[in-house]
Order: structure tokens, then sequence, then C-alpha cells
């Protein structure tokens, strides 16, 4: 129930706009004609499928995490769930610079693993330069996978229930009230142990389900965080659980500030899902999954956010990126916009062990 922080010019960049009323949209004729042009580009330079395809096996190797580094000091530890069935891996990294009065403001991630691999000594030395450093807290799974897929299937998704979900909510999903509990009650105190938090200044991030995990928590923990980041949401998901839970909190939010970001891509927007193995079921399957939300139900789910008494809320949009690209994207993204450092999202990965 806290003001979160406000967006000043410094953190504008390009293509990062905010909304109605604050927010001058272009015709959606342009829109759509400047998406054909980079989507003619795309197809292109498309790779073959078997590029695109993520590696589920893909692991992190050594990540900054791993090394020292000059500006930031960092921890980790351990959380299990109460039946010790599974465990998250918690990255904390302190700037080496005393704290302010306040505490530190906190830049909070989902998919924490991969999130780490994205970062290298020159951004953390940016960050930590900055006149109002952020610490850094990465929510991973106890293990070396980039992505853990059938975890955060779990975790990152909110339970439905019927007849909202008609069977369409998969098997070993519904877990994201009990991960918000996790974080709530486990990880921040935790992690308030080891660091003092500003608590009027902290971000919650996360890309696709993770996106997903952002705006269920937006609606349903007032509070827990004053900017939330969704990046590529999935609002597909659950036969678009996402829209309709937004449209219950646009009806009931009481005026409850809250800074909302919601990143996509262009071709996302467009409906381009790149090349695609049509002869796998599964990749079939999933293609029909996705039809139950429009493609730019994000970008409109940001709009209508806008006009939301104490919502201040911004949308962004990637030219030409799709889902995969957009994790990094996003992630740099929502670090230029509240931190302040260098826009990155348009860089590549760092390469690994730097």
């Amino acid at each position: 129930m806290f003001e979160g922080p406000r967006m000043t010019a410094r953190s504008r960049s390009p293509g990062f706009q905010p909304l109605h009323p604050r927010m001058r949209v272009r015709s959606r004729a342009a829109a759509t004609a400047a998406a054909g042009v980079l989507l003619v580009a795309a197809f292109a330079m498309t790779p073959p499928v078997s590029a695109q395809q993520r590696n589920p096996l893909q692991t992190i190797g050594q990540t900054v995490a791993d090394r020292a580094s000059h500006a930031y000091a960092f921890e980790r530890f351990t959380v299990s769930s109460h039946d010790g069935s599974r465990s998250w891996r918690v990255h904390v990294a302190v700037p080496k610079t005393p704290a302010p009065a306040t505490g530190w403001p906190t830049f909070w991630m989902l998919d924490g693993n991969a999130a780490l691999i994205e970062f290298d000594d020159a951004l953390l030395d940016e960050l930590a330069a900055q006149p109002e450093p952020h610490a850094l807290v990465f929510i991973g799974y106890d293990n070396d996978l980039r992505i853990d897929s059938p975890q955060r299937n779990r975790d990152y998704t909110p339970a439905l229930l019927p007849p909202e979900d008609a069977g369409t909510a998969p098997l070993g999903s519904g877990g994201a009230d009990a991960l918000a509990d996790l974080i709530e009650r486990r990880i921040h105190p935790q992690v308030a142990q080891r660091l003092p938090i500003d608590p009027q200044r902290q971000t919650l991030w996360g890309h696709s389900l993770g996106g997903l995990f952002v705006l269920h928590t937006l609606y349903t923990r007032t509070g827990a965080f004053q900017t939330y980041v969704a990046g590529s949401p999935s609002m597909w998901w659950g036969n678009a659980h996402a829209v309709r839970e937004g449209e219950r909190f646009i009806a009931h939010n009481a005026g409850h500030p809250a800074r909302v970001m919601i990143h996509l891509g262009g071709a996302e927007r467009v409906g381009d899902r790149g090349k695609r193995d049509l002869s796998n079921p599964r990749v079939v399957a999933h293609l029909k999954r996705i039809q139950a939300a429009t493609p730019d139900a994000a970008m409109r789910l940001a709009e209508t956010l806008a006009t939301v008494p104490g919502v201040d809320a911004s949308y962004r949009e990637f030219p030409g990126l799709g889902h995969g690209p957009m994790f990094r994207a996003s992630l740099m993204g929502a670090l230029h916009a509240v931190t302040g450092v260098a826009d990155r999202s348009d860089t590549p990965r760092p390469p690994a062990g730097e």
C-alpha cells in the first residue's frame, strides 16, 4: 500500500512511453504496417526450427554470483517446501556501499537462474554507481538448469476453479498462491535478515509464466511490491485466466497505488510465432491453447490498467522480438526503467563466464 517510484525522464527510453492518459498511441494502422516490415525481415533471417527450440537441459554454468565483484556482495540460501519435496535457490546481491537510511530499494527476479546469466560485471558496476543503487534478489530453483519448466509450470500459475477451468488447467499447475506465500513469509524475511530493505521500493519482475505470476501477485497481494514488471505475460494460460482476473481487479481496486509495466515483443503482438514443428503434437496443442487470448491482450491490459485510479501503468513494445528473446529484453528494459542504468535490451547475453 505504498506509492511506488514514479517514472522520470531519466528512466524513459525510445519505445518506452506512459499509457493513456499519459501515452500518445500511434494509430493501429501505422503500428501494423511497421510490424509487417519487421516481420518480412524476420522471416528472411529465420533460422531452422531446431535452432529455435529451447534446450530444456541447458545449464547456467558460472555466473556473476560465483566470482568476486568490485560492486556487489553475493550471498545465497535455499528454502524448501514444507514437505521437503522441492527447493528454491535464492541469490542476494548487495551493493558494496553504505545502505540508505531507509534501506535498499530491491529488484526481485523470478526464473532467478536464467536471470543471473544475463548479468555481467559491467552491469553490476553501473548498477552500483547509480545515485540510488538497488539490491538484487534472484529466485530460482535449487539446481543448475537455466529454466526448470515442470517446476515453474506449477509455481507460476494460479489455481483455477470450476466452471472457469473447464479442463483448461494443465496437470501440475496452480501453485502461484503457495509460491507467493513462500516469498512473503519465508524468502522475504531471510532477505531482510541479510540487508536493510526499503519497504516502499520493491520491484517484482517475471517473464512469460513469470509475467503471469507478477500480474497475479498485483491482483491478489496488495502492497507486497510497489512496482510490477510483467514481460510477455502468458495471457492465454487457463483459457485467458489473466484477462478475467484483470477485469476483477480493475472493477474492485480501491485506489491502491502500484506501478505496473507490461512488456511485449512486436512479433508477439501481431501473432507471429516463428517457425514451429507442426508435426509435433505438443507444439500443435500449445498453439491451440494460446489462441484463448488475442496476441495483443497484454497491450490492451496495459491500456486499461492505466485508467485505474492509483495505478501508474505503462506499456513497452520491443520491435520484431518473439517470445524467447523477450526474456533478456524485458529484464534489461526493466532494470533500465527502475534503476536508471543504460538500456541493454537490444544487446546480446554476456558470454559465459564473463
